[in-house]
C-alpha cells in the first residue's frame, strides 16, 4: 500500500508542478488567469468505516481552479486595446449576429476587413448595436453625415449710447444704415455652407431701448425686421413683441437641391448696456459632411466615430458578462472560457452597471500571475515531488531488506 500511496504524491506532486509551470509559461499572456492545484486526502473505506489507526492511502486532485482576481493594466496606444477593471468578461461570437459562445479577459481587438471588431482568433465582440439590436459590434469609418442648422443661439451687447442711423431705411449694402452687425456660418442638408448676417438698429431716443435686426441669407432677406425691447436695466424682455420670449423662427429659405432651412434665431441673455458692442457668446447646431478621424471608446463601453466636421456619431455599446461562479466556468483555450452547468448563466449587462467593471480603452489587462511566488511554488512542488519518490526509494529498501531475512 505504501507504493500506492507515494504514488498518489508523485501524482498530485507532477500536477502541482504542472499547475505552477504552465503559470510562469503564460506570466505575460494577456488575461491570463493564474491557476492552482487543490487536493484532499484519501482514506481506504470498508463496512465498518475507518478505524482511528487507519493511515491513509494517499492524496488526489480535486481540482485545478483558477483565480480571477483582477490583473495589472497596461497602457497601450491602440484605441482597440481594451481593458475590464472589475468583474465581467467579453462576450464573443461566432458569427456577425450570433449569441456570445466565449468569454475573455483579453481585449486585444482589431478590426476585420468588412469593420467587425474581432480577437486574433476571428471572434466577434458581442455588444448593442446603435440601432439596439444585438450583435457583433462593426466601426464605420464612411463619411459622416451633415446636419442642417435648424438654431442659431446669439447673445450679444448693444451699446444704450448708440442712436439712430444717419441713413434710414435700412439698406445692407450702406454702413451708415446699421449700427452693428454680426454673421455666423450655417449648413443646410447636404452640408453647404450659407452665411447669416445679423444687422442690428436702435430705435433709441425715438422708441426706448429697442432695436431691430434684419437677417440675411447669402444676400437675401429672411424677412423681418425682428424687434428686441429691453427694460431699463438692460435685460431682454420681449423678441418679436412677445413679452418673455427670447426667440424668433424666420420663414423657410428656399435652397437649390437641399431642404429648406428654417432657421430660429435665440437671443437669451442679450442685453443693453452702455458699453461697446460685443457678442458675448455664438453658436449654430448644423454641421457639414467629415471624414472619419477615429475612434473612440468610453469608459462604459460606448463607441464613438469621430469625424472631421466635430461630430461623434454613436456606434454601439460593448456588453459584458459576468457569472454567479467563475470557477465553473469551461476552460476554452486561448485565454477563453465557456458558459457551464457549474458557472451559471450569463448575465449580460453594459459596463459599469450591473455589479459589472467599467472598460479602459487603449489599456490591457495583464496576467495576473507573480512570478516571484510562481517560482516559490514550483520549489515547494519540487521539495513534494523528491519526497514522495523518496518514499518509494525507502519502501523498496524496506522490501529488499525483509527479502533478505528469507
Amino acid at each position: 500500500m505504501s507504493f500506492s500511496t507515494a504514488l498518489s504524491g508523485l501524482n498530485a506532486a507532477s500536477t502541482d508542478l504542472q499547475t505552477t509551470g504552465n503559470n510562469i509559461a503564460n506570466a505575460n499572456t494577456v488575461g491570463f488567469k493564474k491557476s492552482r492545484a487543490e487536493f484532499a486526502d484519501v482514506y481506504a473505506s470498508s463496512f465498518f468505516g475507518s478505524g482511528k489507526t487507519t493511515p491513509g492511502s494517499g492524496v488526489r486532485v480535486t481540482e485545478v481552479a483558477q483565480i480571477h482576481s483582477q490583473g495589472n493594466l497596461e497602457y497601450t496606444e491602440n484605441v482597440l486595446d481594451i481593458a475590464i477593471s472589475g468583474r465581467g468578461f467579453f462576450s464573443l461570437t461566432d458569427t456577425p449576429n450570433g449569441e456570445p459562445t466565449a468569454f475573455t479577459r483579453n481585449g486585444a481587438f482589431q478590426l476585420d476587413k468588412n469593420g467587425y471588431i474581432v480577437t486574433d482568433q476571428g471572434k466577434y465582440l458581442f455588444g448593442w448595436r446603435a440601432d439596439f439590436s444585438q450583435g457583433a459590434l462593426k466601426v464605420e469609418t464612411t463619411k459622416g453625415k451633415p446636419q442642417a442648422t435648424d438654431e442659431v443661439k446669439l447673445n450679444v451687447n448693444l451699446d444704450s449710447a448708440d442712436s439712430i442711423p444717419a441713413i434710414t431705411p435700412f439698406d445692407p449694402t450702406k454702413p451708415e444704415s446699421y449700427n452693428k452687425a454680426t454673421s455666423v456660418t450655417v449648413y443646410d442638408s447636404l452640408g453647404n455652407p450659407h452665411t447669416i448676417t445679423s444687422y442690428f438698429v436702435t430705435q433709441n431716443p425715438t422708441t426706448p431701448n429697442t432695436w431691430d435686426v434684419y437677417q440675411y441669407i447669402d444676400g437675401a432677406s429672411l424677412g423681418g425686421p425682428t424687434t428686441l425691447e429691453f427694460n431699463t436695466n438692460g435685460a431682454l424682455i420681449s423678441v418679436g413683441g412677445t413679452t418673455g420670449v427670447t426667440k424668433a423662427t424666420y420663414p423657410p429659405y428656399s435652397i437649390t437641391g437641399a431642404d429648406p432651412l428654417t432657421i430660429t434665431y435665440d437671443f437669451a441673455d442679450s442685453t443693453q448696456f452702455n458699453s461697446d458692442f460685443s457678442i458675448n457668446a455664438m453658436s449654430q447646431n448644423g454641421f457639414p459632411a467629415g471624414d472619419f478621424t477615429g475612434l473612440e471608446i468610453s469608459d462604459d463601453g460606448i463607441l464613438f466615430a469621430r469625424f472631421s466636421n466635430g461630430n461623434a456619431e454613436k456606434l454601439g455599446q460593448i456588453a459584458l458578462a459576468r457569472f454567479q461562479n467563475e470557477q465553473g466556468l469551461t476552460k476554452l483555450g486561448n485565454t477563453m472560457w465557456g458558459e457551464s452547468t457549474l458557472s451559471g448563466e450569463k448575465l449580460l449587462g453594459a459596463p459599469g452597471q450591473n455589479n459589472l467593471g467599467t472598460v479602459q480603452s487603449g489599456a490591457l489587462e495583464a496576467s495576473n500571475v507573480d512570478l516571484s511566488k510562481q517560482l516559490v511554488r514550483l520549489i515547494v512542488a519540487q521539495q513534494s515531488y523528491q519526497a514522495n519518490a523518496q518514499t518509494i526509494s525507502t519502501e523498496d529498501k524496506v522490501i529488499q531488506t525483509l527479502l533478505n531475512l528469507r
